[in-house]
């Protein structure tokens, strides 16, 4: 997963774009950028958890200042998040994950190990990172120890994100309703309106 600032009215970055480009055509299930530490970390979170041949997270490009949301997502793995699902350990303005079960969470935790190359724009890293995350043998790649330790053991989780919001910068009142947060626990397919 690559993060990368997007302005309105402002294309990616083609530095950010070869990024994407090269972890798809070197092997990587998924490929994209994160714009935000709430929303898009949930629709990443829902999209890994899905499938459970996804057992690394490669986290590259350059850190937005503001939405800090590479900061975010290593804290979320590192640390979890609080009672009130703000993602402790991290201060960007929207960290927060409301809209998906608290053991969706956890088990995007347990399922990943994070490569953090936070601030890496260099393509043949990348490139090297990804390759070894699918080799059969151990295969040393900076500080880490990669290869395929094949799918999740538990079975894929899945989870509808579906959501009108009218002020993505703030928490609105009904994401933090107990009783909308306890149907979203005990049904996870419930649709957020």
């Amino acid at each position: 997963m690559h993060n990368a600032p997007r302005e309105e009215g402002k294309e990616t970055p083609p530095e950010i774009e070869k990024l994407v480009r090269v972890a798809i055509e070197n092997g990587a299930a998924l490929a994209g950028t994160l714009q935000t530490a709430n929303i898009g970390l949930e629709k990443l979170i829902t999209n890994v958890v899905a499938n459970t041949n996804i057992r690394y997270l490669i986290l590259c490009g350059r850190e937005v200042e503001g939405h800090k949301a590479g900061d975010a997502l290593t804290a979320l793995i590192k640390n979890g998040v609080d009672a009130k699902r703000i993602i402790i350990g991290t201060n960007p303005p929207t960290a927060y994950l409301f809209k998906i079960p608290l053991r969706v969470i956890e088990r995007l935790r347990k399922q990943i190990t994070l490569i953090n190359l936070l601030n890496v724009i260099d393509s043949e890293t990348v490139r090297k990172a990804v390759w070894s995350c699918y080799q059969e043998e151990p295969t040393k790649f900076m500080d880490y120890t990669l290869y395929d330790i094949g799918a999740y053991p538990e079975p894929a989780i899945c989870c509808k994100i579906t959501l009108r919001i009218k002020k993505p910068e703030t928490i609105e009142e009904w994401e933090i309703n107990e009783e909308f947060t306890k149907k979203l626990e005990e049904n996870p397919t419930f649709k957020v309106q």
